[in-house]
């Protein structure tokens, strides 16, 4: 029999604002917006608790959040380089934690810790819901100490429930709803609160009568169909606390910022395991040499060095890295990872996670020689790609015995 799933949604507040509030801590209690110069054009990106409290949200313009934020306001146009690196450290540390992390966005993990309880229990913990609520305490409680960042964390058995608990949470603390507790927890809160309902469905439920989750749970088919379609049994089960209880599919677009010519930083790309086979770590491997090459030809930057992160399910990790002539070749790269790799592998126990990363990074400003060790095979394949789509070709090695086998 399988664990009742725990899911956890940890989610980095007012992320922006609170990384600027690092760069400069005299913004620390200030109304603060990141996206621009007031009156200014552009979109708010963030904004802190003390400029929500006038109307001032994300995605609002510069402009209107200009006349709505009080005349102490400080505007901001953002350091977006600097805000992946800060996301990164974040989930280097949530990865102490949980054998399963899963970015939804930037700021917003998604971790699963089924199963998890025999690992942590102490003494004192009075049940298993205790063991969880302690060890996600001290993981937020990690990430203030280390980087300076608040955050706030929901659990619960659904993906959806810890979505809600998070907001609920806000700003830096910590909700557990328990099994069972679900429908009790949402049934009183605004309809807005549940994830899928926005501000139009929002205003035709009003319309009708709905303002809470609970009237929406009680509401018959023939006032949510027409808001909701074919929708509409989803959502209420969702309003009950009902749903996936997995963590969901990596996002690690929201994570990548490629500007052309950026040489500052590194390139990296992350995989975690449920469970791998020695094969699937081998095919993922690959799969990671091919998306750092891609972003480094993207940014026009070659690299020189490569370093692999190996993580095993006792979450011992470990790096390993190597100086190279500076390249941007994905079989290349591919290579040496490898000779890392098979380096690193020492214990028996499975891997839990999987890291390729790209430092001393240059412009790439060497003219092609006819015999080039696969800059133009690359490049090609960057053509197909920018044509057809990233997965429209692959190294083989990264496709496994199913995927050479297509046709």
């Amino acid at each position: 029999m399988l664990p009742a799933p725990r899911l956890c949604c940890l989610d980095l507040d007012t992320f922006f604002v609170s990384v600027e509030r690092l760069l400069d801590p005299a913004l620390r209690g200030k109304p603060v917006v990141v996206g621009g110069h007031r009156g200014g054009r552009g979109v708010v990106t963030s904004s802190s608790y003390e400029a929500r409290a006038f109307g001032v949200r994300s995605g609002m313009s510069i402009r209107e959040a200009s006349e709505r934020a009080p005349a102490d306001a400080v505007f901001v146009p953002g350091h977006g380089e600097l805000y992946g690196d800060y996301s990164r450290r974040a989930r280097d540390i949530v990865e102490r934690y949980s054998p399963v992390v899963i970015a939804a966005s930037i700021d917003e993990h998604y971790l699963d810790f089924r199963g998890c309880e025999r690992l942590y229990r102490r003494p004192g913990d009075a049940d298993d819901d205790a063991t969880i609520l302690r060890v996600v305490r001290a993981m937020t409680a990690a990430i203030d100490r280390e980087l300076g960042l608040p955050s706030s964390a929901g659990i619960a058995t659904t993906r959806t429930m810890a979505k809600v608990a998070s907001g609920l949470a806000k700003p830096q603390g910590v909700l557990m709803v328990a099994a069972g507790a679900e429908a009790a927890t949402l049934a009183p809160l605004p309809v807005r609160k549940l994830p899928g309902i926005g501000p139009v469905a929002e205003r035709r439920l009003h319309a009708v009568g709905i303002a809470t989750l609970g009237q929406l749970v009680a509401a018959p088919d023939a006032l949510l169909r027409p808001v909701f379609g074919a929708h509409a049994d989803g959502l209420r089960a969702a309003a009950r606390g009902e749903g996936r209880d997995g963590v969901g599919r990596e996002r690690p677009a929201f994570r990548e910022h490629d500007p052309r010519g950026a040489v500052a930083g590194t390139i990296s790309n992350e995989r975690t395991f449920t469970e791998a086979t020695p094969e699937t770590a081998l095919e993922v491997l690959s799969a990671l040499c091919e998306r750092v090459a891609s972003r480094a030809r993207h940014r026009g930057v070659v690299a020189g060095q490569v370093t692999l992160k190996l993580r095993y399910t006792d979450f011992h990790t470990l790096t390993r890295g190597r100086t190279i002539a500076p390249t941007s070749v994905d079989v290349e790269l591919h290579r040496i990872a490898l000779a890392l790799y098979r380096e690193a592998r020492t214990r028996a126990l499975p891997i839990r996670l999987l890291g390729v990363a790209l430092a001393h990074l240059r412009l790439d400003a060497v003219q092609l020689p006819l015999f080039d060790g696969g800059e133009r095979r690359a490049r090609a394949v960057d053509r197909v790609r920018d044509r057809f789509g990233y997965h429209a070709v692959h190294l083989a090695t990264s496709l496994g015995r199913r995927g050479r086998g297509r046709r």
